[in-house]
């Protein structure tokens, strides 16, 4: 499967769903960037069932900074909506499938009740 570019307008929607949704926020005078490119390439072709994005961080620095992008590469990724990893640097490819991996083992029900203990008030 081919990475998707993503753009402000799209974001939401392509994270919001059902799934995993990897997204790569990159620029193109980014060595590293580059370097991690044809891994987060290969890897889609490897995962069909994930959607594997790119957010061009010159092109979206709004979205960017949104999102608290403050190095590049980042990896975050989005599973059933919820934003559950988000790493910068560029990965190495048995450090991706790991992550997919780890993404595809959680248990959701478990990660949404910690995350609305979390936003509890404490008395």
């Amino acid at each position: 499967m081919a990475t998707v570019a993503l753009t402000r307008s799209g974001f939401t929607a392509a994270v919001s769903g059902t799934g995993i949704v990897l997204v790569d926020f990159w620029a193109g005078w980014c060595g590293p960037c580059k370097r991690f490119a044809p891994v987060f390439e290969r890897a889609s072709e490897q995962y069909p069932d994930v959607v594997f994005a790119k957010v061009d961080t010159e092109a979206e620095q709004s979205l960017a900074g949104a999102l608290g992008i403050s190095s590049i590469p980042t990896l975050a990724v989005f599973r059933d909506g919820v934003l559950v990893f988000a790493q910068a640097g560029a990965l190495p490819s048995a450090a991706l499938e790991e992550v997919i991996t780890g993404v595809r083992a959680l248990d959701m029900n478990k990660v949404r009740a910690e995350l609305a203990g979390e936003k509890a008030p404490v008395a």
